[in-house]
């Protein structure tokens, strides 16, 4: 079913604390805003292999290069709000629509949680919601059976849609995951457009491209440079297969990393400024760790809330 698309706010948390302290004779006020900073972050051993064990005491967050404290901190599976986009141009036609049918059913119903929430979104040239947030993802499994794909690729504009629907999620954790087997060919948007968005919305993006050399012309084939641009900018990563039968081991593995994810906050010294701020998380523990995490946000005043309606 098509529905329409709504729009939000930004990836703040905005808590205003009020402390008042009362006495006889007089009363003194203290008011105190925190602007609370949420990050998610995926940590990797020099072996590729995820790190889940790791506490508070082994990161250190970094803000345009100054050292914040971390009052924040979150280890193991959270509900998570997932956006599933998916590339439904002429190329996907026949076996490769039906292979990535499969692998995104199985990944909706079988790797994800009834306490996570999803929307389906395909595209060509123009980009379809085909479900909004859908509590129990499990629910949007068949979805695509009747999805006959044709016409050109525009993944920065189906970005440039799907992005401002995590305005409105349940859960602060937040994903995307991109499925797409050519270069852009019909987008309005850039890639500059969909970075500066992302910057919004705390949601990783993973990006998995389908590149067959021997069947596709050189014009036309995956730009995984172009994609790694956007999905390294939200902490997320581009992961390039062979083919469509390889879809079911990728998205295997990215519901492997947000099974084990950490989410830090930290309340910055400036209010909302609606300007970029660098960020930078590392680890402290010993060892070689490679961390995967939002690099900036933008510190807009029209920040996100959890949406009531499916709390």
């Amino acid at each position: 079913m098509t529905t329409s698309l709504r729009r939000g706010g930004s990836l703040f948390l905005f808590l205003t604390l009020v402390v008042c302290i009362a006495g006889v004779g007089g009363a003194q006020v203290f008011r105190a805003r925190v602007d609370l900073v949420q990050i998610t972050a995926s940590v990797r051993d020099g072996d590729g292999r995820l790190v889940g064990d790791l506490t508070l005491e082994d990161f250190e967050v970094l803000e345009d290069g100054i050292l914040q404290r971390v009052t924040q901190f979150q280890r193991g599976r959270v509900p998570v709000s997932l956006g599933v986009i998916l590339d439904v141009s002429e190329s996907m036609y026949g076996q490769r629509m039906s292979d990535a049918a499969f692998a995104l059913d199985r990944f909706l119903v079988d790797l994800l949680r009834p306490t996570d929430e999803a929307f389906l979104m395909v595209f060509n040239h123009d980009p379809t919601l085909q479900e909004t947030w859908t509590e129990n993802p499990a629910s949007l499994g068949g979805q695509l059976s009747d999805v006959r794909p044709y016409g050109a690729t525009a993944i920065y504009d189906a970005m440039m849609v799907a992005l401002p629907m995590f305005g409105t999620r349940s859960h602060q954790r937040a994903a995307i995951v991109l499925i797409s087997d050519g270069s852009d060919t019909a987008s309005d948007a850039d890639v500059a457009d969909v970075r500066q968005l992302i910057r919004r919305f705390d949601a990783f993006i993973y990006a998995v491209a389908i590149d067959a050399p021997e069947t596709r012309p050189l014009n036309d084939r995956v730009n995984p440079r172009a994609l790694r641009e956007i999905t390294d900018e939200s902490g997320g990563y581009t992961e390039v297969i062979r083919d469509s039968p390889d879809l079911v081991p990728a998205t295997e593995r990215i519901a492997e990393e947000l099974n084990h994810q950490y989410t830090l906050g930290y309340s910055p010294e400036h209010p909302p400024d609606n300007r970029r701020h660098t960020i930078r998380v590392r680890v402290k523990k010993p060892g070689e760790h490679f961390v995967r995490a939002r690099r900036s946000y933008l510190a807009a005043s029209d920040r996100w809330r959890p949406n009531p309606d499916r709390e």
